[in-house]
């Protein structure tokens, strides 16, 4: 089945690829499984819904455009077994540019891999500070719900195992740094055993 998906994606990327990058070429199957296992019994419960809710009124309350590094999920996602990755996007787009199947792929190798195939994900996606807070909320989710529904689509996760959660520029990786490249990521936050 592994090699099934290697396949799959190999032809998507021959057929797509014009290149991938260089951060992306270095995250390999076996960093995501290694970074991503550990909550063999234990299930994390989350309300994706009131966790959106949560950031627009948090959002519109500040009615700030100021970096101040809001969100609280940071600690809250670094206690999970997570992985950071660079998706590539056009500027204001949520459509995956075509160098980024190779990391989709390796992503979907990793969900398939048997240490973690009866795990379920949150799909976090996080933009840098350019243009409004509440703009760059609903471009991360957009974004996030792109890289769900290709690894639904093309690599045949299971979509009960995957859900998307869009945090904007609420989680700077680099708060020092609000507009760089390095806040524009994907973190896929294993959550444990499917109930």
């Amino acid at each position: 089945m592994k090699a099934f998906y290697s396949t799959l994606a190999a032809l998507v990327v021959a057929a797509l690829s014009t290149g991938a990058a260089h951060a992306q070429s270095a995250v390999t199957q076996g960093d995501l499984i290694r970074d991503l296992q550990g909550l063999s019994n234990r299930t994390t419960v989350l309300d994706v819904n009131k966790m959106r809710n949560d950031v627009l009124v948090k959002i519109r309350t500040e009615n700030t455009e100021e970096n101040v590094g809001r969100d609280e999920y940071l600690d809250y996602f670094a206690n999970l077994p997570n992985f950071d990755v660079e998706i590539l996007f056009d500027f204001d787009s949520d459509i995956i540019k075509p160098e980024s199947y190779r990391i989709l792929g390796a992503m979907a190798d990793a969900l398939h891999h048997p240490v973690l195939v009866g795990d379920q994900f949150l799909i976090v996606g996080h933009t840098d500070a350019k243009g409004k807070r509440e703009y760059n909320l609903g471009l991360s989710q957009r974004r996030a719900d792109a890289i769900r529904n290709a690894l639904v689509s093309y690599f045949k996760v299971a979509p009960n195992r995957l859900r998307a959660f869009g945090l904007g520029e609420e989680q700077l990786k680099d708060p020092a740094n609000p507009e760089g490249g390095i806040n524009r990521r994907v973190q896929l936050v294993n959550l444990g055993p499917l109930p």
